[in-house]
């Protein structure tokens, strides 16, 4: 199982919690980026990050409908993937290819409510299928069960990866692990004192 730690709840500590991921060996970190149009909340900016040294591949997560500004910007991370949200735009092939544009990967993620015959059309198109097992907008929210009952109904015999997003803890994992490629956990592992203990018991 793959691991990609999500800073969201770290928004004041960014410097200090990715140098303390840097020492560890999860695989991605999971960029959150809100800016209040897709989401209530806000978050980063991207361009926070430019400068931030760092040994980790990015996993951009936009949540915004603000999409030409917000993915030119996660382009000069030269992120493993870029995903935005298939409720937040009625041209989803347009943001595509223009990330497929840059050789990055594509990641197309889909709400908790949102019926899996959404991203159907585009599923040939991606690489990463990102599953969100809360409402976006906030961290630490507790893991929304029937996520269980939408991760069955997809192919096992598929060309992408699948990832699942929310209340993701050790607990969870079981729920979840027989049918995705990547956890995302943030509180569950920068809320504690041993960030390697926590990705260990995810992995």
């Amino acid at each position: 199982m793959e691991v990609s730690v999500s800073i969201l709840k770290e928004k004041d500590n960014i410097n200090e919690v990715i140098k303390r991921l840097n020492d560890t060996n999860t695989d991605y970190i999971h960029l959150d980026i809100m800016d209040g149009t897709f989401t209530e909340n806000s978050s980063f900016e991207i361009s926070e990050f430019l400068t931030i040294d760092t040994n980790k591949k990015y996993d951009v997560h936009i949540m915004s409908t603000n999409l030409d500004y917000q993915i030119k910007e996660a382009i000069k991370l030269n992120p493993e993937f870029i995903t935005f949200h298939v409720e937040a735009t009625s041209d989803v092939n347009k943001y595509i290819k223009m990330i497929k544009k840059e050789n990055i990967k594509v990641g197309l993620s889909i709400n908790p409510d949102t019926n899996l015959d959404k991203v159907s059309e585009y599923i040939n198109d991606i690489d990463l299928l990102l599953i969100m097992s809360v409402v976006p907008g906030m961290g630490g929210q507790k893991f929304i069960n029937k996520t269980v009952d939408k991760l069955k109904l997809i192919n096992k015999k598929r060309d992408y990866l699948v990832s699942v997003d929310g209340g993701i803890n050790n607990e969870t994992l079981d729920l979840v692990k027989d049918y995705v490629d990547i956890v995302v956990a943030g509180n569950y592992i920068t809320s504690a004192s041993n960030y390697q203990e926590r990705i260990n018991t995810l992995k």
